[in-house]
């Protein structure tokens, strides 16, 4: 399938403006997503087979999941799992609407199967985003694997208010996902990196996890994890990976998109590289797995990692695992290979598995 997606339909839509065809895209499987007909067909031709994990509490039909920034506003959510990923992960979502930075701000790097982007947290809201899922679940349409919820900060918030406007966002979406990821990481938001800081962090972490106590009343509440940058020095990794474990917060993502570009570039690489933002896609993979590894030696494995960052194949998600990934996310993998990108990782992971228990291969060639 994916040859047939790279062959026939990839020249088509990368003829097109990037975040034009984005929205396009999305708009077809948001309505194909209310068709049950159209549901079940994409399922049959995508055929995922299972690989069940147990992680973060939950049970994820198989560790490749949708990694967050495709489906901010939860235009699609039950197609997601019909195109066979194992989870999904919506937003980047924050407290106020906002449009995010002047367009064009999605470009295509096609000679290193690359994408940058300074979308900016383009979304609808939270309170609309909880509307939209609400429906979902009304409609009966909500899908048979975890769902994740991507909290960013809104722009005009003041860097010394953002646990309030974390917490704002985490209230009214907190009954509608299965798992939350806290992104202080994005490098299209001004200053958001600098909540990485420890202390910053902290105030964040810790006004979620009141309010998670006191939603779940009595109970584990939902799981957070932290998504953090590949940008970050060593050190900076072991705080964040300290005062996640001092929180108690579930796991985390590494790794979101980088500010740096590779040294050998092409004419048209060059071109596409001197715009502004998060690169995403084959030239990040190196510098994920490295994250992963430290991140998982650090822990030593107590935390759940998921693992995101130039993920085509099932090599490329095997890597992500060996170096201490539980589950594995792919966003460009998905542009430049097409819908059946999962049906196809998971069946090369369970031929590399060889009847192993996927326990037993997280982190072992860290």
């Amino acid at each position: 399938m994916s040859w047939l997606y790279r062959t026939l339909a990839r020249p088509l839509l990368f003829s097109q403006e990037s975040e034009a065809v984005h929205n396009r895209t999305l708009a077809l499987l948001a309505a194909a997503s209310r068709i049950g007909l159209a549901r079940d067909l994409v399922a049959a031709i995508c055929d995922v087979p299972d690989l069940p994990v147990r992680t973060l509490g939950l049970v994820f039909p198989n560790p490749i999941g949708l990694a967050g920034g495709m489906d901010k506003q939860g235009a699609a959510v039950p197609m997601w799992r019909a195109m066979g990923f194992g989870f999904s992960e919506l937003g980047g979502v924050t407290w106020e609407a906002q449009p995010g930075n002047p367009a064009p701000r999605m470009f295509r790097c096609e000679p290193d199967a690359a994408l940058v982007n300074r979308m900016g947290f383009n979304n609808g809201g939270a309170s609309a985003l909880a509307v939209r899922l609400q429906e979902w679940r009304t409609a009966g349409l909500w899908p048979a694997h975890p769902v994740g919820i991507n909290l960013g900060k809104s722009k005009r918030t003041p860097l010394q208010e953002a646990a309030g406007d974390y917490a704002a966002s985490f209230r009214v979406l907190w009954g509608l996902a299965d798992f939350f990821v806290v992104n202080v990481s994005s490098p299209n938001t001004p200053n958001l990196r600098q909540l990485q800081d420890r202390d910053a962090l902290n105030e964040i972490l810790k006004a979620l996890q009141l309010i998670n106590l006191e939603l779940a009343q009595g109970g584990s509440g939902k799981p957070l994890l932290v998504k953090v940058a590949p940008d970050l020095t060593l050190e900076a990794l072991d705080e964040i990976a300290g005062l996640v474990e001092q929180r108690g917060i579930a796991g985390l993502v590494a790794t979101n998109t980088t500010v740096t570009r590779p040294t050998m570039q092409d004419y048209q690489a060059q071109r596409i590289y001197r715009e502004a933002g998060g690169l995403s896609g084959r030239p990040l993979a190196g510098r994920s797995t490295e994250v992963i590894r430290h991140l998982y030696r650090q822990t030593r494995g107590r935390v759940p990692i998921i693992g995101v960052g130039g993920v085509f194949d099932a090599a490329d998600a095997w890597e992500k695992v060996t170096a201490g990934a539980t589950l594995v996310q792919t966003y460009t993998g998905l542009v430049y290979e097409g819908p059946g990108i999962a049906g196809a990782i998971v069946t090369g992971l369970i031929d590399r598995l060889g009847g192993a228990r996927w326990e037993q291969v997280v982190g072992c060639a860290a």
